[in-house]
């Protein structure tokens, strides 16, 4: 196919989504080296991705686009399926997520600098979705989260608390300074436990660099907000039977997840190749799945417009502090970072993803649990 051919296919696949090559609206794009063409026909969303990060293409509005690209269902019109069906082989075959490569997601992603996450998250370094129902603010918008999760588990004075996939410890922190809760975390991030514990000092907190798999100890609750995405479908279930083990007859947990619309295996290979190495987001149906004849469950919500505003006030966070770490990363990280970002926020302003908090009890709780917005 010659390259004209090549990009006239590929404005004909753009203007089902009402966008333009050379266009002056904010999602249009502007093709900067026409080999961007045969990169996508040929690599799928991949193609897409890398070219971005070579300065192949630019967009004034990169969550725009993907917003109106996704809409569209375009992605999957230029998806590579040999390599879709490899990635759902060795998600069926070889665990990614199994144990032995369970500190690969910390190394890759979470370990990339403290700094860069200082700079991007709210004071509460909470990288996670945000409850923005009252909030003006991302600091507002998380604190909301953090105190609704604590209601929903009913957190009282003394309660010991099982933090899985702890982070720099947000909700840990905050569930001991206000609801006096003595809280164990724990996440396979080396640079998020050596910060969390300076930031708890003094405080009844525990982190733990460990793996949920190996947890022992009892609990009155049980808490993951952000960290199901890297458990894998083949081992959702031992993570509800960790959970249910580690969890007192009386207790609740709280599940804080990404979901997606339809069961799958895979994930973008962009998303898994550069963000996200062995992560996967769950559906409604793999959840209750998993957590069928452990427990019972008591309340799902689902907020996940709210990470639209999220995403996008990190970003702005990144964008304005770029001049003040870029010593550290480079042109082409600066293109990862902000297309990961903002990529993400089209999909859920769209709907693609949700955010969804599942609140489940081990026998059902007597009387009925009150859910709590």
């Amino acid at each position: 196919m010659t390259a004209d051919a090549q990009r006239k296919l590929i404005e004909e696949m753009l203007d089902i989504a009402d966008v333009k090559i050379g266009g002056d609206r904010p999602f249009d794009i502007t093709v900067n080296d026409p080999r961007l063409y045969a990169a996508v026909l040929g690599g799928g969303t991949m193609g897409l991705g890398d070219a971005y990060m070579d300065g192949w293409w630019d967009c004034q509005a990169l969550d725009q686009f993907f917003a109106r690209v996704m809409s569209a269902g375009l992605e999957k019109q230029i998806r590579k399926n040999k390599a879709l069906l490899w990635a759902a082989f060795k998600t069926q075959v070889l665990n990614p997520q199994r144990l032995t490569k369970a500190f690969e997601i910390g190394e890759h992603h979470y370990d990339i600098g403290n700094d860069l996450f200082v700079k991007m998250l709210d004071k509460g370094l909470n990288y996670s979705c945000g409850y923005w129902q009252s909030a003006t603010t991302l600091g507002e918008a998380q604190e909301a989260k953090l105190d609704l999760v604590c209601r929903k588990l009913g957190l009282s004075e003394g309660m010991r608390v099982l933090d899985i996939g702890c982070g720099w410890g947000g909700f840990a922190i905050h569930a001991a300074e206000k609801y006096g809760a003595h809280v164990t975390g724990v996440s396979v991030s080396r640079e998020q436990i050596e910060l969390a514990k300076t930031r708890a000092a003094g405080l009844p907190v525990d982190f733990r660099l460990q793996d949920y798999r190996s947890i022992t100890g009892q609990f009155d609750r049980v808490v993951s907000i952000g960290m199901f995405e890297h458990v894998g479908v083949n081992n959702y279930r031992t993570f509800m039977e960790v959970t249910r083990r580690c969890l007192a007859e009386d207790g609740l947990m709280l599940l804080h997840t990404i979901g997606r619309n339809r069961s799958g295996r895979i994930t973008d290979p962009w998303i898994a190749k550069y963000i996200f190495p062995n992560s996967m987001i769950p559906s409604a149906k793999q959840i209750t799945t998993a957590a069928e004849g452990l427990f019972v469950l008591e309340d799902w919500h689902n907020f996940g417009v709210d990470y639209d505003p999220t995403l996008m006030a990190w970003n702005k966070n990144f964008v304005d502090s770029w001049d003040s770490i870029k010593q550290d990363y480079d042109e082409r990280f600066y293109r990862m970072w902000t297309y990961y970002l903002l990529s993400c926020a089209g999909s859920f302003r769209v709907r693609r993803n949700q955010l969804w908090q599942v609140v489940v009890s081990p026998r059902g709780v007597r009387g009925g649990y009150r859910a709590v917005r």
